[in-house]
Formats: structure tokens, C-alpha cells, sequence
């Protein structure tokens, strides 16, 4: 049992939890900002969108998006297949979420980046 499902398991009902759970790992927030920007891709082009994400990881953080609903997952039958990921009504409700964390975040890192130098300064 890993880390998300322990605590999962130990908080079962707490909405904050069990969403941050999910979405607050390394890789979700930035799929989902990713697909914001440029709409339905295949698995390639959001690797290539996002470099330095492993194939594992991209595979584990669509399939994590996927299960929560915030992700569509479409197959095409055709030869080569062909797979393309979308976000859902779910998960376009949670970009302005997104959004404003990353203009917070611009608007404070450098005052954020000094109180750490200062901090390991003491």
C-alpha cells in the first residue's frame, strides 16, 4: 500500500485530503495546466510538452487524472491505435484554481526564494 492510499485509508471523508492527495503531487497540477494550454493531445505531445516527465509518471499521473474524472481518455480503432487525452467539465472547473496558484506563486517566489536564503543564513 503506498503513501496516497494510507492516507486515503485514514481519512476517508475529508474532502481537502483526499482531493490535495490527488492533485498535489509533483506531476497533476502541471498535466492539467499542460492540457489548458494546448487542448486535447496524444501521450507523445504532452510528453514532449512536458520534458522532464518520465514515461511511467506520465502514464501513473493520466491514469490518476482519469480515475478522479478531471481527464477523458479516448480511443480511436484505428491502425496505429490512436489515444487522446482531454480534460473534462470536471477538471476545466478546476483550472481557475490552477491559475490563480500559479500567479500567486509568480507573484511571490522571489520574496519566497529570499526568505529561504535568509533563513538558512541564521
Amino acid at each position: 500500500m503506498n503513501r496516497t492510499e494510507v492516507r486515503d485509508a485514514l481519512f476517508p471523508n475529508c474532502p481537502i485530503r483526499n482531493v490535495l492527495t490527488r492533485i498535489g503531487d509533483k506531476w497533476s497540477l502541471l498535466v492539467l495546466f499542460t492540457m489548458e494550454r494546448n487542448g486535447n493531445q496524444r501521450f507523445k505531445e504532452l510528453q514532449r510538452n512536458i520534458p522532464d516527465i518520465s514515461q511511467k509518471m506520465l502514464t501513473a499521473t493520466l491514469k490518476t487524472l482519469e480515475a478522479d474524472g478531471l481527464v477523458l481518455r479516448k480511443a480511436y480503432p484505428e491502425v496505429p491505435p490512436r489515444v487522446e487525452y482531454t480534460l473534462t467539465d470536471k477538471g476545466k472547473s478546476l483550472l481557475p484554481h490552477i491559475d490563480s496558484l500559479i500567479g500567486w506563486a509568480l507573484d511571490n517566489m522571489n520574496d519566497i526564494m529570499e526568505n529561504r536564503k535568509n533563513y538558512l543564513l541564521k
